[in-house]
């Protein structure tokens, strides 16, 4: 390679940003603009026309992956064994502590806790102040801790701006203890990396100087994802003087605007829009032109984010043909949605019906890029029904979650108490205090009497033998899963299911956690109602037995190798530095994408936009949306507007079905049946609303349970009807129905006297 023929490869901006290296830099890099290439061009730049000493330069990523690609290609333009810093920002910081952590007073070999030792030492904590982690988990402490470090607010400093109330009196005791637990331990976590290595620097002047001296030249990706302590990182090594007393500043940021969609995890979308102010005098090159995409669909994409006022204007642009339009199918429902989609992937990619031969496109190069998770098991269930592979990215498969397996062990286990797996699987969650021992000595015992363990937990003398909470706890589950067993044939499958939720503890242990990971979970439960639901409506009499038999079936496709030639699945956010050439959007409806709570924050919608932007650009060849004009989520069917961004689109780039603007059938009214004939205009907490519903239907439950009844009351079963109450012995109740004389239990039948 000749001396700059590796910066022919590269468009008229990409070689200004390449060869501009004095002053602050800007690239603000549209998707799918070259920005790597850019990035490696102009460290390469640097070293061999400017005679930069690779040591002098700083680059720095997010991601491991994206710290090793840009130093293989970096290696490819200079040669090997170049000593140059390309990290992620918590390695760099490590390396810099593991030098001068005495300064910090902490020993050069302090451990790094992971999150697994985080919620160790905040449990030990939690048990030293005598808290319920049943009510206040780990995770929700962690959370909070998490945010203080970010916004470099101390435990001391917590406690005397939040310490008003109880709940913020004790995080600030669990995170002033937290703190003094890893400075004893000689430990830091990973939000300490940086904020200790900020500390370094603001607390020793000759420190900081040094690292100025060494890193001349500073260069940032995804500069957008950055939050307020990596911008402080950042803005103390930029800093520099040089040999005159002027301010050096060379820092290169690479990012994009309208990409950040990390704001909830701490990202400030201000540090990339308010970089010019930052650093004066600092130059912009605006990488526009696109090498991913057909034209058709950059002109959607900038359509929708045009519309975002926190922005830098640009606009994507490309040599490449017009390409297909964008097509949008409105389906009646969900099931609907994902049958279009899987028959369009096999009218693509599969066998030609004529001659025999395989389809012109493999599986891998499409994409369903969804909202939440919850969407997954639709497509799940279209693509396996007509035998198309799929991979679930950046997640496991619907019926693998850990949170869908937890349930269906319960109902197996109503359904069958002999099944010692399931019991195992939920004998703990929610937590019940049974540790390694106490189920081993279970175990024993039932091979020692040849029964299941679930005989074991009926044997009260067994029980009473293990510490008072323990043997409460277990009182309680063999109680439920017992009373559930009697009565589930006589019950609807979702009344079933909302009763084992809310009466196992296991809905209000995920409410209590207060973290994304457990409402992520939350919205999988609720959405597995909906799958109970839309069996209940095929078929209405179907028991619990055929229904986990189906299910089974269902969930019993083998996973597939992430190598494999198969369709890919994932979330919008984990698409994100992806593409495919064909992808389909679902689910463009107001309520789920944006979703609701992108109405409540006045920069919300921004941001849903911009994960829109994100999806659509993500796209080479085709790309197709849909929406469902009736959707059951979360066990609740409604009537739904298609997408603001559908609407803010083009419509000159659609083909398909045409998006309607006066139409709207979004206006406050009654429920009948399930169905919302008509739903209130701003979208709402669908989440929130159905653990309302299943635990008001719980509640009712249990409230019927605790009314009386005498031979001759007139009473309503969910079920069965309207019937007449025989005979009330212990807790069986006997009542002659229409056509027919049931026995139920009673505390667990929904029954309503009349």
């Amino acid at each position: 390679m000749g001396r700059t023929d590796y910066l022919d490869k590269l468009n008229d901006k990409q070689k200004e940003a390449a060869m501009y290296t004095e002053g602050p830099l800007l690239i603000l890099a549209g998707a799918g603009s070259g920005k790597t290439s850019t990035m490696t061009c102009r460290i390469a730049y640097l070293i061999r026309e400017m005679d930069v000493h690779p040591y002098n330069i700083l680059a720095v990523t997010f991601t491991n992956k994206a710290a090793k690609e840009m130093r293989d290609r970096v290696q490819k333009l200079i040669g090997e064994g170049v000593n140059m810093w390309i990290l992620t920002f918590h390695s760099a910081c490590l390396r810099i502590l593991r030098r001068h952590a005495e300064l910090l007073d902490y020993g050069r070999d302090f451990a790094v806790y992971d999150p697994t030792d985080q919620k160790t030492v905040v449990k030990n904590i939690c048990k030293e102040l005598n808290i319920d982690t049943k009510k206040f988990t780990p995770s929700y402490f962690l959370s909070i801790i998490s945010h203080c470090k970010e916004q470099r607010i101390s435990a001391r400093e917590y406690n005397s701006i939040y310490g008003t109330d109880f709940k913020e009196q004790m995080v600030g005791q669990v995170y002033d203890r937290y703190e003094k637990t890893l400075k004893k331990n000689n430990a830091m976590d990973f939000d300490d990396l940086l904020l200790k290595t900020v500390e370094l620097f603001e607390e020793n002047e000759e420190v900081l100087l040094r690292y100025q001296d060494r890193f001349q030249y500073i260069m940032v990706d995804e500069y957008q994802d950055t939050n307020m302590i990596q911008y402080t990182f950042l803005r103390l090594l930029a800093d520099a003087r040089d040999r005159d007393g002027n301010v050096r500043r060379n820092i290169c940021v690479v990012g994009d605007d309208d990409q950040c969609i990390y704001q909830w995890r701490g990202a400030d979308i201000r540090n990339i829009l308010e970089f010019e102010k930052d650093f004066p005098g600092a130059k912009t090159v605006k990488l526009e032109q696109n090498y991913r995409s057909t034209a058709n669909i950059l002109a959607a994409a900038h359509s929708v984010i045009s519309h975002n006022r926190g922005r830098k204007a640009k606009k994507l642009w490309t040599d490449a043909e017009d390409g297909n339009k964008i097509i949008y199918y409105n389906a009646d429902d969900e099931k609907d949605e994902a049958r279009f989609i899987a028959s369009e992937i096999n009218r693509i990619a599969g066998p030609d019906v004529l001659t025999g031969s395989p389809g012109g496109e493999d599986y891998r190069q499409f994409a369903i890029l969804y909202r939440t998770n919850a969407q997954s098991r639709t497509f799940e269930e279209a693509l396996s029904t007509r035998g198309i592979p799929y991979r679930v990215l950046g997640g496991l498969r619907y019926y693998d979650r850990k949170e869908i397996k937890d349930m269906m062990c319960y109902m197996r286990l109503v359904q069958n108490r002999a099944d010692d797996l399931a019991l195992v699987r939920i004998i703990n969650e929610p937590k019940r205090g049974v540790g390694g021992k106490t189920l081993e000595k279970l175990r024993t015992l039932a091979q020692v009497r040849e029964v299941s363990l679930f005989d074991v937990l009926l044997d009260d003398d067994v029980i009473a033998s293990f510490s008072s909470k323990v043997s409460e706890n277990l009182k309680a589950l063999a109680g439920l899963i017992e009373s559930y067993g009697i009565e589930r044939d006589n019950m609807k499958i979702s009344d079933l299911y909302d009763g084992l939720l809310v009466n196992s503890g296991y809905m209000k242990a995920l409410e209590e956690q207060h973290t994304v990971e457990a409402e992520s979970r939350l919205e999988n439960l609720m959405e597995f109602k909906s799958v109970i639901v839309g069996y209940e409506k095929e078929d209405p009499n179907m028991n619990l037995a055929e229904f986990m038999e189906r299910i089974a079936l269902l969930a019993d496709v083998d996973n597939h190798d992430t190598e494999e030639n198969a369709v890919t699945l994932m979330t919008l956010h984990s698409a994100k530095g992806l593409e495919f050439p064909y992808v389909f959007m679902p689910g463009m409806e107001d309520g789920l994408f944006p979703g609701w709570r992108a109405f409540d924050r006045e920069d919300g919608l921004e941001e849903e936009r911009r994960l829109c932007y994100v999806g659509i650009t993500r796209a080479k060849k085709r790309l197709w949306m849909t929406s469902a004009r009736t959707r059951t989520l979360y066990g609740r069917t409604d009537y739904t507007r298609e997408s603001v961004f559908l609407r803010e689109l083009d419509s000159k780039l659609l083909d398909g079905d045409s998006v309607y603007e006066k139409k709207d059938r979004r206006t406050e009214g009654v429920f009948r049946d399930g169905v919302s004939e008509r739903i209130p205009i701003k979208p709402f907490d669908q989440l929130k609303y159905a653990q309302a519903q299943t635990k008001r239907k719980a509640e009712a439950m249990a409230k019927a349970a605790g009314q009386s009844f005498a031979a001759g009351d007139k009473v309503s079963h969910a079920k069965f009807g309207e019937g007449t109450v025989l005979e009330v012995s212990g807790q069986v109740i006997r009542i002659e129905f229409k056509d027919q004389v049931r026995k139920l239990a009673l505390g667990i039948a929904p029954l309503e006297k009349l």
